[in-house]
Formats: structure tokens, sequence, C-alpha cells
């Protein structure tokens, strides 16, 4: 861990040398803080301070409440006090009148960088994070039973000016049947099967028996498969798979929780997901509030952003535990009119979670957690209609069609990322609150000059995102995972003109693989989906490698194909092995999304996720 703190000494000099501050004292602070805390002051203690000025950014105050465990000389903390000088009166602690951005984005990026690196929590941790899921689930059903109908009458009414033509469509495409094609998603599943062996699952449940998605038509290639029926397990109710609930490495602090569903309901969950998007896709109303579909849908919300720093105009607004407060009960109020559309949604809904490490299994209150291929559609059709909730409570009378599209530019959701006007803060948040959310106060903006979206963060108008460090810096060319994101973390330092952390972040890289020089801009990694989802050098190209002005290095030129050629890292991944055959292969086929044939020869032996990947160094395409 002592190369995280000569790396950051290196950024911290920088920072001062931009901003021109010295930093020695700052320096020799961080060395005795992480004598004493270790790791931890980096990760946790550091990114408390950044919250902090955030706090203090919105309101325009450095308050008493802020900077905790870090001493002050007069109104600001003595740490970073060349730089906060330059962005708050120290005499009085406010905001001056037109602070130093430069400051300001080197304060977020000197204390906030270290917040996201993924470590495993303690087991205490971890222990309280699953109990605190429970804690949440109850709390959504209290909530449930506390709620006026006068409330839930209201959200009704406001949500079927939003989306009657999105479930009328849903509807619509159930009932014909044939366009319903339901998918594997490659996620894990509660069974703990993975890849092409969720082909070969006989689980089936009488929910889904009875809500019209029949096991013969949809989980069968061929109608003479009948006389296997005797094969497949039918779950009632009672019997069915949970949902299983675990923790994921997140943060040092906290861990994430997930949700694995089992094969049979992410089977149909994904199937429904296509026909979502499709409707928002095609809706006149939804599609200018709501999208998910990547199709730029978080570059919206972060123009947005940039225009509410810019004018003061709109707020961006984050909640906490979002997802796991969404109450099933508010999903079933949207469909109370469409009732294919709420059949197949409860169909396909995991009923209980078991959290094993607690020994617990409990009836879920909540439509869904991360893990199920809705959660996050329906997470967002609730937000949207609780915004307008709250609208209509500013406007103190009855939405109409008019006075949703009047707000088409204004109210944007990207999942839990909420942006709404200035003046509907008041009137939404209490809207929120009422329907048991909760509103991030840390990460919510609208009194100051500062708006984050969708992982992009302004100040006035200036973009101020900082680069974050994903992992711990490699110790071996084993360390496949750590190297991928360390070569990102030197091209994203190197486009944001940081030359001394990337040069120690170089000598690093070269110690452990050759690092030729590549051409390629846009710089994608991304652990958390796939250990797969990384780009590399150039969309073509398999080779790690860094960023320069004068463009890609070649070593020689393939005789066969006339292609530049360097000597570098490639990435490898070893699928597993998890052979299909007879109908459960012809399944496959029929399910492929796509006009185009398969690439990989070997699909129907090797498929899902690598377990691990490692690192070959090889002669490869530059470009």
């Amino acid at each position: 861990m002592k190369s995280l703190m000569s790396f950051y000494q290196l950024l911290l000099e920088e920072s001062g040398r931009r901003c021109c501050t010295s930093t020695v004292m700052d320096e020799k602070f961080v060395h005795n803080r992480f004598e004493h805390e270790g790791v931890s002051f980096l990760t946790i203690t550091l990114a408390r301070f950044g919250k902090d000025f955030l706090k203090a950014l919105d309101r325009g105050q450095v308050d008493h409440t802020m900077f905790a465990t870090f001493s002050r000389h007069r109104g600001t903390p003595r740490f970073l006090g060349g730089f906060l000088d330059q962005v708050f009166d120290r005499s009085t602690g406010r905001l001056l009148d037109e602070p130093n951005i430069t400051a300001i984005h080197a304060i977020r990026q000197l204390t906030l960088m270290f917040a996201k690196i993924k470590l495993d929590c303690s087991d205490e941790r971890s222990a309280a994070a699953l109990q605190k899921f429970i804690e949440c689930d109850r709390e959504v059903g209290d909530n449930d039973q506390r709620r006026s109908s006068s409330l839930e009458l209201l959200f009704g009414a406001v949500h079927r000016l939003l989306g009657r033509d999105l479930w009328s469509f849903v509807d619509s495409k159930i009932y014909e049947g044939r366009v319903f094609k339901p998918k594997h998603g490659p996620g894990s599943t509660a069974e703990g099967i993975l890849g092409n062996k969720k082909y070969l699952s006989r689980d089936w449940t009488m929910r889904l028996e009875q809500a019209g998605f029949h096991y013969v038509d949809y989980a069968c290639a061929s109608w003479s498969q009948h006389a296997d029926l005797h094969r497949v397990t039918f779950r009632e109710p009672g019997s069915e798979m949970p949902a299983r609930v675990t923790s994921v490495p997140k943060t040092l602090e906290t861990p994430r929780i997930i949700a694995m569903e089992p094969v049979c309901m992410q089977y149909v969950q994904q199937g429904l997901l296509e026909i979502l998007v499709e409707g928002i896709q095609q809706d006149d109303i939804l599609k200018d509030f709501i999208r998910f579909d990547g199709a730029g849908s978080q570059e919206i919300n972060q123009r947005m952003a940039r225009h509410g720093s810019l004018t003061g105009e709109l707020a961006t607004l984050d909640l906490s535990e979002a997802s796991d407060r969404v109450s099933n009960r508010l999903v079933r109020i949207m469909h109370a009119r469409h009732t294919l559309t709420d059949e197949a949604v409860q169909a396909s809904r995991s009923t209980r979670a078991e959290i094993r490490e607690l020994g617990i299994t409990l009836e879920l209150n909540k439509f869904a957690s991360m893990g199920s291929a809705l959660c996050f559609p329906m997470e967002a059709m609730v937000f949207l209609t609780t915004v307008f909730v709250g609208i209509s409570t500013m406007l103190n009378r009855r939405l109409t069609r008019k006075d949703i599209e009047s707000y088409r530019g204004k109210v944007r959701i990207y999942g839990d990322d909420i942006i709404v006007p200035i003046e509907t803060v008041p009137y939404v948040t209490a809207a929120l609150e009422s329907f048991g959310f909760k509103v991030n106060s840390g990460k919510s903006f609208w009194t100051g000059r500062f708006r984050e979206s969708c992982g992009k963060d302004y100040y006035a108008g200036t973009d101020v995102s900082i680069v974050r460090m994903r992992s711990v810096f490699p110790t071996s060319r084993k360390n496949a995972s750590e190297l991928v994101s360390t070569v990102s973390l030197r091209n994203q330092l190197y486009e944001a003109g940081f030359e001394r952390p990337v040069a120690y972040l170089d000598s690093v890289i070269e110690g452990l693989i050759p690092f030729p020089y590549v051409n390629e801009m846009k710089w994608i990694y991304d652990w958390e989906k796939s250990l797969n989802s990384f780009l590399t050098v150039t969309p073509t190209s398999p080779v790690l490698g860094r960023l320069r002005p004068e463009g890609y290095q070649t070593d020689r030129m393939c005789k066969r194909l006339q292609r530049p050629l360097v000597r570098g890292a490639v990435i490898r991944g070893r699928l597993p092995i998890n052979e299909i055959d007879g109908y459960d292969a012809l399944l496959k086929h029929f399910l492929k999304r796509g006009d185009q044939p398969v690439f990989d020869e070997k699909h129907l032996e090797r498929s899902g996720r690598p377990r691990r990947v490692f690192i070959d160094v090889e002669w490869a395409p530059s470009v």
C-alpha cells in the first residue's frame, strides 16, 4: 500500500503547481495520517472530506458540522488550506464570489479519487450491510401500511397519464405471445448455474404457467419434447427457489448488496425487459423523460446537469438505497388497469429472498433488488411518477397531458439519477419521502452551482469530473484485473494532463508487461459489468497500451494482412466448459437475437463469463 502513498504525493504536488500553492504541509499531514490509519485514510477519511467539501460548495458556507477529524485554522480546515483559500474565505468560511474552478477540481480529485477502490470489507461491515437490507425491506412494508389511500390514488392517476400507452403496448405483446422472446441473461443465478447450463434447467414455476408463460411454449425447442415433461419440476409458490441475496466488494467502507434471481425468473424478466425498452423508445411521452437502453441515455442527463450548473434552473437529486425502497405495491398500482402486464411482471418476480450468511429467508415487500432485469426500468417508472406527483402538488391541481409535455427537457430520470426544475425541488423531495424514498442530501444539489448526474460533475458549466482509481496496483503479471484497471487509470490521467503521476504509473506497468504506445482515445474500463468489458488500444486491438500525442507505435508489419503490429500484453479469459446439444442447443439457436451468425464456433461447448483472466505477451495489431 506504500505505492499508493507515493502515487498520492505526486498527485498532490502536481495539483499544487496547477493552483500555485505549496503542498509541503499537506504531504506531511497525509503521511502521518496514513501511518496511523492505513489505506482507510485514503478510501474513507479523505472521501468524507470530499463529501463535506461538496456540501459546503452547495450551501455556500463551511459550517461547524463539516470536516470532522480535521483541524481548522479559523473558518476552514488546515488540510488542503492552500486550495481551500481559493474557494472559501478563511475568516468567515463563506464561498468566494469567484472561486477558482481549478482548485475546486483539485480538491475533489485529491479527496475522492480513492473512494471507490474495490476492496473487501470486514465480515462485520458485510453482516451490517445485509442486516440493513432486511431493515430496509421492513421499512418498505411499514410505509405501505402508513401511506394514505388518497396519495395512492394520486400516484395511480398521475401514472395513467405517463404509462398508459406503454403498458397497453406491453399487454399487446404478451397477448400475441409469439412476439415475446425470453432469453438468458449474463449474470449469476440463485442456483449457481452459468452460461449454457441455463438451457439445461428443468425448473419452472406454476406462477409462470398460470400467467401464460407455459414451459412447452417458452422453454422447449419443439413440441416433441412433451415426452420429457416428466423431468420438469413445476414448483408451487411455497416451494419456489428464492432469490439469493449476497454482498460483493464495492468499497472498503461498505459492500454492494445484490440479488441473484432463479434461472426461470431471469429468463422471463429478460424478455419483458426487451419489450419495455422497445415500448419506451416508441412512446411519445416517456421517451423524453426516461431511457435506459444505452442509446445516449446517460449523455442526456449529463448535458442537463451541465445546464443546471450553468443557469441554476435544474437540480440533480440522488436517492439512497433506491432500488431496495421501491415497493411492489407501487408497481402493482402502475399496472392496475393492465392485467396481462401485471400478471407477467408479478409471475416473474421473486417473492422471497434468501440471505445464507445470516441464515434468513424473508418475504419481500420491495419489488426487486439489483440483479433482477426489471429492477432498473420499474424503479425509473416509479421515480418518474413520484416526481410528477410532487409537481401536481406544487400546481395544486390534477395534471393534464399538456402539463407533462411542458416539462420536456426539464425532467429526466436515469435509474436513481433524477433531474427536475429548481422550483419543484421542495415538492418533489416531499413526494419522494412520502413514498418511502430517501433523498441523499450529500449527493443532491440545487442551491449552489455544482451539479452531478450519471458520472459527470459540473461547476458553473465547467466539467470538474475526476479520475477514479478502481483497484490497488498490481504486483505481478498474474494480477490481470488490477493491470487492466491501472492501465485505464494511467490513460485517463494522461488525458487529464497529470504528467508526474502518469510517469509513476508507467514505471509500475513497465515493470510487469511490455507497454507500447497507442492512438486509442476512447478508453473504457468497467470491471463491475464483466471481466470481459474493457476496450484497450483501439476497438480492434487486444493489446494493453498507453496514449501519446504522436499516435500509435509500430514494431513490425504483418506480412499476411499488412497491418502494424506491436509486442504487448493481451488479456485472455478461458470460458467455462458447459456443453449443450440436442433440443437445448436448438433452443439457444431459436432464441438468438439478430440475423448475424454466431462467430464463436465453440459457443455450444464453452460459454458464460471467464472465472479468471490472465495475460499473454505476444505480437498483436496496434490499431
